[in-house]
């Protein structure tokens, strides 16, 4: 008979191995901090500033004892983070490199498949000369390579030199070794990530298991398509192949969605199967999510766990926009209770709350909003401004 894990379980297994059921005011220092981001997988990385950039508030939501130092330092003098490509640019433990070393070889096949026909027959000269530059003479930014009168037919009509540094950044030969205000300058991978984890290699079929459990890990439970979208790392006929071959050591279950009598079936680690209903109790603050947030990056998932309907509107138009540009979702214990609009106003030092939405059957009681307060004026300091302003009218959704 198959075990069947309530809604409220599911809720909080994928909480805890996402970082979210720890106490969000316990001193994390620079090891801390990356044990965090090893337990999540990776971290999205996003130049928006509406209020705070992604990654930063990723974290932040976590332990708000966070210190944006430490995640610099992790990324560009202890070089335990590499920055890379998983669904999306993303920061990544660096132990994870030799697996990413396939990821490399699987874009360099793709690119020069397509690019061949977008750049012409000369296109991989450029390529070869922007190489040799950086060799000789390190770290570049892409407005540091000469753009010529040339627009390109290939990756988003950036000039040949643009286009050159990415190539090679898909493909492994460079790495970012740091960013100056969020632009990123790009050196030859020998030059960036450690020997320790830039010269192993690993074999394809371990690379495929490595890359399954460990999204299983992190999700605590997955369908094998879910398995494949975690990382982005393998394909999913890869993930069902791996699940199929894997019997032994997993263990079929159904999740209870939000719509009671509809379970869902989905894999677990067998070794770990007690865990998924002795879980922590997440704290009861109200946290303020990024959209980029991995515990809703998967939006399918989201709904049938949490029962949490989330687009990012950003490139929506004005006049059809549910929400607003840039809304962030709101959590309260292990629930998703809405969404709000605002905006970090610099020149005021003020983070301006424009909107707030709760989801239906979430009482807008005086405790309640009590607690928003709270987490709004914890944000605002996070932020750097002084003060949260409520404009008018920001109840009235």
């Amino acid at each position: 008979m198959t075990r069947t894990i309530s809604n409220s379980d599911a809720r909080r297994v994928f909480m805890a191995r996402q970082g979210l059921s720890g106490a969000p005011g316990r001193a994390m220092d620079q090891a801390a901090l990356l044990a965090l981001i090893e337990q999540i997988g990776f971290v999205q990385v996003d130049s928006i500033r509406t209020v705070e950039r992604a990654h930063d508030m990723i974290l932040y939501s976590r332990n708000q004892t966070f210190r944006r130092e430490h995640l610099q330092a992790l990324l560009e003098s202890d070089r335990m983070l590499f920055e890379h490509w998983t669904h999306d640019a993303s920061f990544i433990p660096v132990r994870f490199y030799p697996y990413w070393k396939h990821r490399f070889a699987r874009e360099e096949a793709k690119i020069r498949k397509r690019w061949s026909n977008w750049q012409g027959e000369g296109y991989e000269r450029e390529f070869e000369q922007t190489y040799a530059a950086v060799k000789a003479n390190g770290p570049v930014f892409a407005r540091d390579l000469k753009a010529e009168d040339h627009v390109s037919g290939g990756w988003w009509n950036w000039h040949p030199g643009k286009t050159a540094l990415e190539y090679h950044w898909r493909t492994g030969r460079f790495s970012i070794c740091h960013r100056v205000n969020f632009q990123k300058a790009y050196d030859l991978s020998e030059r960036v990530i450690p020997d320790a984890f830039r010269l192993p290699e690993v074999p394809h079929d371990e690379f495929v298991d490595w890359a399954c459990r460990a999204a299983l890990e992190r999700l605590g439970f997955a369908t094998s398509g879910e398995i494949a979208a975690f990382f982005a790392l393998v394909t999913p006929q890869e993930a069902k192949d791996w699940v199929d071959e894997n019997r032994d050591i997993l263990t079929e279950i159904a999740i209870e969605t939000v719509e009671a009598g509809r379970p869902r079936r989905a894999f677990v680690l067998t070794d770990e199967l007690e865990t998924l209903t002795d879980v922590p109790t997440p704290p009861s603050r109200i946290r303020v999510l990024s959209p980029f947030d991995p515990l809703l990056r998967d939006r399918a998932r989201a709904e049938r766990l949490f029962g949490f309907f989330y687009r990012i509107e950003i490139f929506v138009p004005e006049p059809k926009r549910q929400y607003g540009y840039y809304v962030f979702p709101l959590m309260e214990g292990d629930r998703m209770i809405g969404r709000i609009d605002m905006k970090a106003d610099r020149k005021r030092s003020t983070l301006d709350v424009r909107k707030l939405w709760l989801e239906p059957g979430v009482r807008a009681s005086a405790g309640r909003f009590e607690k928003l307060d709270a987490e709004l004026t914890r944000l605002a300091r996070f932020t750097g401004v002084e003060r949260v302003e409520y404009l008018q009218g920001w109840r009235d959704a």
